[in-house]
């Protein structure tokens, strides 16, 4: 498997992360009953880190179709896999920066990580191999 392929997986599993993160202070059986009330209760850090798994799994789209194209097409290896784990690097640092209150901060790695999917997208159409 590809360090691209292992980065798409990143990315599946860091909503599940931060929603454990939003969750910690409670047993489980504090929210499983009705989770999207727990969540709307949620105050501070926590409520961000619910933000922050919310928006991860926004992301998720976006970069599997970016390798995925990518892979299809050929493209280098390296760039693949060097975009693919810049993307994770940029959405690791979103949820530290949503986490730790620094909207402006988070934002940057927002577009980041999306300059990465983009860069995916540009890698596949002009240095890609594959036949139309």
């Amino acid at each position: 498997m590809t360090l691209a392929f292992w980065c798409v997986l990143a990315a599946l599993l860091a909503p599940y992360f931060l929603s454990v993160a939003a969750r910690s202070a409670v047993p489980r059986a504090d929210y499983v009953g009705d989770p999207r009330s727990y969540s709307d209760s949620l105050s501070g850090w926590r409520r961000r880190a619910h933000l922050a798994h919310l928006n991860a799994f926004e992301a998720v789209p976006a970069i599997v179709a970016g390798v995925m194209v990518a892979e299809f097409a050929q493209a280098p290896r390296g760039t693949v896999d060097a975009l693919a784990l810049a993307f994770v690097g940029f959405r690791l640092l979103h949820a530290v920066f949503y986490l730790t209150d620094k909207p402006m901060w988070r934002s940057h790695a927002w577009r980041f990580g999306m300059l990465c999917v983009i860069g995916l997208f540009v890698v596949a159409a002009v240095q890609g191999q594959a036949s139309p």
